[in-house]
């Protein structure tokens, strides 16, 4: 897929929405995996919400995407990671 099959002009403020088990460690982790694709994300920026169960958490990080493969690459290392359930 080329820059030209996407709707999104880049570079854009993109956010994603990762839903997965409560855990202490869950927030960070996903912050790391972010990192590596958008090395100047600011952690500080996460917004979390645990579900109403409190079984779960989400964790939405607004990265400036430079390019469609940038966020395929994180959309696809988020999804693999055992502890997500879903990213948006």
């Amino acid at each position: 897929m080329s820059e030209q099959d996407t709707l999104l002009q880049f570079p854009t403020d993109f956010p994603i929405k990762i839903m997965g088990e409560r855990r202490d460690d869950f927030a960070q982790t996903m912050v790391e995996v972010v990192l590596r694709h958008a090395p100047d994300f600011r952690p500080e920026t996460v917004e979390m919400r645990a579900s109403s169960s409190g079984n779960y958490l989400s964790v939405t990080c607004v990265v400036r995407a430079t390019s469609r493969e940038q966020l395929d690459n994180l959309y696809r290392e988020i999804t693999a990671h055992p502890w997500v359930k879903m990213a948006l």
